[in-house]
C-alpha cells in the first residue's frame, strides 16, 4: 500500500517505483548521494553527450533553423509519445497509436475538403476520442491483454483508413490547410508551439493533480488502487482516449504538413513513440516515468536520427540502431525491476 499512501499525502509527483535510470535515494552517504543524482538524470547526460557529439561531427547542428528543424519534424510523434507516457504509468499499452496516426491524416484531409478547417478539426478528434475508448473498453471490459487488443485495433483503424480513402492520397489544395503543420507563429513553427503546449500540460497533469497520481497508483499496484477505491478501469480507459486523441493530433499535423492525407504513413510511428517513452526511463512495468523523461527520449532520437542523416548512414541501419537502444533499454527497466524486488 506504499504507492496509495503516497497518493493520499499528494507527495507523488514522479515515478512510485524507481525508474530504469534512477538510484535509490536511501543511501546516506554522499557519495551514494552522488551515484544516486547521476543515475536519475542519466539520461539528460545521454542526451548532453549526444548533443556534444553532433556539433563535432556537423557542425551546423545547433544553429537555430536545424534544431527547429529538428522539433518541427518530429513533433507529431512527440505529441503521440505524450499519450503514450500515460498510458504506460496507468500500465498499459497501445501498439495503435500508428493507425490512428494514419486514419487521423486521412480523415482530416477528407473532412477538410467539405467542412471548416476547425469542424473538420473537431470531428477528427471526436475520432481519436472513439477509437481510444474502443481500446479502453477491450482492454478493461472484456480482459484482452493490451498488446494483443491494441495489436488488433490497430489492424482494424489502418483498414478502415484504407476503405475510407480507397488506398489513394486525399489531396487538400487549401491554403489555409497548411497552417497547422507548416505554419509559424513569430519564427517558431505552430506544431512545435503544440508539441511544447502538450508536454507542459501533460507534465502539469501527472505532476501536480490527484488524476496523475492515481495513474501512478494503479501502474504500482491496480489491485491496491481499487481497494483504495480508485476507479481503476476508468482511469485506464481515460488514457487510452487521451492517447487516440493526441494520435489523431499527430496524424493532422503531418496531414497539414503534407497538403494531402495517407492511409500508409504510420510505419513506425508506434515503435517511435514507444521508443522515445521507455528511452526516456518510462517503466513497461506501469507506475515510474514522467513527460519530461519522455521529453529527453525523444531529443534523443531526434539528435541520432538528424546526426545519421547529416553523416549519410543508411536508413535501415538507423532501424537496427533503434530497435537496439529500445531492447538495451527494456533490458536495464527489466534489470532494475529485479533488484527493486
Amino acid at each position: 500500500m506504499t504507492e496509495l499512501h503516497a497518493v493520499s499525502k499528494s507527495q507523488v509527483t514522479e515515478p512510485v517505483h524507481p525508474s530504469p535510470h534512477e538510484a535509490s535515494s536511501t543511501q546516506p552517504a554522499t557519495s551514494g548521494g552522488v551515484r544516486s543524482f547521476l543515475a536519475r538524470f542519466a539520461m539528460v547526460w545521454v542526451l548532453v553527450g549526444l548533443v556534444a557529439l553532433s556539433q563535432l561531427l556537423y557542425p551546423g547542428f545547433l544553429d537555430i533553423g536545424n534544431v527547429l528543424n529538428i522539433l518541427s519534424q518530429n513533433a507529431p510523434v512527440g505529441i503521440i509519445a505524450v499519450g503514450m507516457t500515460f498510458v504506460m504509468i496507468a500500465g498499459g499499452f497501445d501498439l495503435s497509436v500508428g493507425s490512428l496516426y494514419a486514419a487521423g491524416a486521412t480523415f482530416y484531409a477528407a473532412q477538410a475538403k467539405g467542412l471548416p478547417l476547425p469542424l473538420a478539426a473537431a470531428v477528427t478528434l471526436l475520432v481519436g476520442v472513439l477509437a481510444g475508448l474502443l481500446n479502453g473498453l477491450v482492454i478493461t471490459k472484456l480482459r484482452v491483454n493490451p498488446f494483443v487488443a491494441t495489436l488488433g485495433t490497430s489492424s482494424i483503424f489502418a483498414g478502415a483508413a484504407f476503405l475510407y480513402s480507397h488506398s489513394a492520397p486525399i489531396i487538400v489544395d487549401d491554403p489555409a490547410f497548411s497552417t497547422l503543420g507548416a505554419g509559424r507563429l513569430a519564427g517558431t513553427p505552430i506544431s512545435v508551439l503544440l508539441m511544447f503546449v502538450v508536454f507542459v500540460l501533460g507534465g502539469a497533469v501527472l505532476s501536480k493533480t490527484v488524476y496523475g497520481r492515481s495513474l501512478y497508483a494503479i501502474g504500482g499496484n491496480a489491485e491496491a488502487a481499487h481497494l483504495a477505491g480508485l476507479p481503476v478501469d476508468r482511469l485506464r480507459i481515460s488514457t487510452y482516449v487521451l492517447v487516440g486523441v493526441l494520435s489523431v493530433l499527430g496524424g493532422m499535423i503531418i496531414a497539414s504538413r503534407l497538403s494531402m492525407g495517407q492511409a500508409d504513413i504510420g510505419g513506425t510511428i508506434a515503435l517511435d513513440a514507444i521508443s522515445m517513452v521507455i528511452i526516456g526511463g518510462t517503466s513497461l512495468f506501469g507506475g515510474a516515468g514522467a513527460v519530461w523523461r519522455t521529453a529527453v527520449g525523444m531529443l534523443i532520437l531526434a539528435t541520432l536520427t538528424n546526426l545519421f542523416d547529416a553523416l549519410a548512414l543508411n536508413s535501415n541501419l538507423q532501424l537496427i540502431v533503434k530497435g537496439v537502444i529500445v531492447i538495451s533499454a527494456v533490458a536495464l527497466d527489466a534489470l532494475s525491476q529485479r533488484r527493486a524486488a
